[in-house]
């Protein structure tokens, strides 16, 4: 694809990069046929063949309108089209570029501009978000069915007995929304490594979001904020060796870290480590061994259990982890359903479900059609966002899959 950018954007690293990527497209359209907005909607200007043309047209110097920003914002970024590209074009790199200048150039309307920071500021924090969850929770049963539904359910707690000699340990991110949403999660991942001798160690400073919220809705320096602080409470226990990495539950989260090095490539003070920390990065599924899990569920017992496993975009086409997660679960006993449409968003996508349901609801459905089709007893993710909005209209229950390990190995239904 022919791109003539401006002086102002080739002259930095960042605009080079933007310009290869706008090369790299060949005008196939083969993007389109994997990407989930366009299936809903239908528009070229809503898959990453036609917002590309929108993306090069901005940075060619011509003005921003809310047209372009309302095709923008319909993009899930699950990077789909990145698996699905012959050419290889960067799809999800280019985007993050564009987004925070469309957001500087174009005002929003005054009630989108407050929703949007409403969510930058209530969601990522631990305090206000669990405030809002428990009134919410206190007052579900005499709420709307349309708003109950988006309320999580609360559940129980595992008991965490952390293993004294560890013959590997990591820091695992507490995460925002999944600790205080479902904190069974990091509960289960300590079980499940605890047991295969895999130790978790805190770090001094606290830790917090990962910074996926703010970038997907374009506002880079307040994920970059989030960036710095996880930063800080990790480096050290690297340096000194304490841990060999650092471990989220979540998948969206792990693919954002892995990304720090980019999204801190201009900071002296933090580039270096930014880099270091990136690559230490880990989803779970990448330091369990399948054989380890395998030998110690084997003189467990327990009825086989039917899972229908959907794979996050954050997971596939992010992290480009494929069968892992469903060979782990196999080990414990578990029947792999199979799945229609895996590829396909469910919709969730951070804020995405807040802001597009008119795009969002209808892949929920169809998510859930797919998985449901093989009648599974249980349903399996890796992403808590994910997991939150399969469960709003779930017919049976969803389940992140390091709760399904725990629950196995443990011998707990």
């Amino acid at each position: 694809m022919r791109a003539k950018l401006t002086d102002e954007i080739l002259g930095s690293a960042d605009g080079k990069e933007a310009e290869a990527i706008l090369r790299a497209c060949v005008h196939c359209g083969f993007c389109n046929a994997t990407c989930p907005s366009y299936q809903v909607v239908g528009d070229e200007r809503d898959g990453p063949r036609g917002r590309i043309y929108l993306m090069k047209s901005l940075l060619e110097g011509l003005p921003g309108d809310a047209l372009t920003q309302t095709h923008l914002d319909r993009c899930l970024g699950c990077r789909a089209c990145e698996t699905t590209c012959p050419s290889g074009v960067r799809y999800g790199r280019l985007l993050d570029f564009v987004r925070p200048r469309l957001e500087q150039s174009m005002r929003r309307p005054a009630r989108v501009q407050f929703v949007r920071w409403l969510l930058r500021k209530i969601v990522p924090s631990r305090v206000r978000f669990g405030a809002l969850l428990f009134v919410g929770r206190c007052l579900r049963p005499v709420l709307p069915k349309s708003i109950a539904r988006l309320i999580p359910e609360r559940h129980a707690r595992l008991v965490v007995r952390p293993r004294v000699r560890a013959t590997h340990n990591f820091a695992l991110l507490a995460g925002c929304v999944q600790q205080v949403a479902a904190p069974q999660i990091n509960d289960a991942a300590q079980v499940v490594l605890s047991a295969l001798e895999l130790g978790i160690i805190a770090p001094a400073k606290a830790t917090g979001c990962c910074g996926a919220l703010a970038l997907h809705l374009g506002a880079n320096e307040e994920a970059k904020v989030c960036a710095r602080r996880n930063i800080d409470a990790w480096y050290p226990l690297l340096k000194s060796r304490q841990i060999e990495g650092v471990l989220s539950a979540s998948s969206g989260c792990t693919q954002i870290i892995k990304d720090y090095g980019h999204l801190l490539r201009d900071e002296p003070n933090y580039a270096e480590r930014a880099e270091v920390i990136a690559a230490a990065t880990r989803d779970p599924s990448e330091v369990i061994e399948c054989e380890s899990l395998r030998a110690h569920y084997a003189n467990r017992s327990g009825a086989s259990l039917r899972i229908a496993f959907q794979s996050p975009c954050s997971l596939q086409h992010g992290l480009r982890i494929n069968g892992t997660i469903e060979a782990l679960l196999e080990a414990v006993g578990c029947t792999l359903a199979p799945s229609l449409e895996g590829h396909l968003c469910c919709g969730s996508a951070g804020a995405y479900s807040i802001l597009q349901p008119a795009i969002a609801e209808p892949l929920l459905a169809r998510k859930l059609h797919n998985l449901g089709a093989a009648k599974p007893a249980m349903i399996a993710t890796a992403n808590i966002g994910c997991q939150l909005h399969l469960a709003k209209d779930a017919t049976v229950p969803v389940r992140h899959w390091l709760e399904i390990l725990a629950a196995r190995i443990a011998k707990v239904s």
